[in-house]
């Protein structure tokens, strides 16, 4: 995690560049090889499909962050929750999608979910941030709504100020 604070504190703006997002999205892959990405866009695509069975998502972030808004459909898990209590009873061919602010908290419950033997376990590259950075739906108490929590001021210089909900 040093390395994408160091990555992404590097610049110094209260704005981010594509270029940041594209190191700390290949920061996140260098520190989780074992994680399979899904992009914004595909999720989007996959949710819209109505030929295909939509992923169980596991928004893994506070009930605080949780609270702001959150993906249509998805179950909180905290972070650091274990494989068996993310998804207990579950096939371990349900496909799982995982996302947090940026990655990194989704990314290690993904790792822990395939090592216990989940086969289909994506990470939302990008996570909450770049999906509402796109403008897609989000919703809180089950009404649409467009701002994200922070997660802290530090990172919440990833998100766009109009998505971007005070701490």
């Amino acid at each position: 995690m040093t390395a994408v604070i160091v990555l992404v504190a590097g610049y110094g703006a209260s704005k981010t560049s594509a270029f940041q997002w594209f190191l700390l999205k290949a920061s996140l892959r260098n520190q989780f090889p074992q994680v399979q990405w899904i992009t914004t866009r595909e999720m989007a695509d996959w949710l819209q499909d109505r030929h295909r069975p939509p992923p169980v998502l596991l928004d893994v972030r506070t009930a605080e962050e949780w609270n702001v808004s959150h993906l249509p459909g998805a179950r909180r898990i905290d972070p650091g929750t274990s494989a068996e209590m993310a998804l207990p009873g579950a096939s371990r061919d349900v496909p799982v999608v995982t996302y947090c602010a940026v990655g990194y908290r989704s990314a290690e419950l993904a790792t822990r979910l395939r090592a216990a033997g989940f086969t289909h376990v994506q990470n939302l590259e990008g996570s909450i941030f770049q999906w509402a950075n796109e403008h897609r739906p989000l919703v809180r108490d089950g009404e649409g709504t467009s701002r994200v929590h922070p997660y802290s001021n530090f990172w919440g210089r990833l998100l766009a100020d109009d998505v971007r909900a005070p701490l």
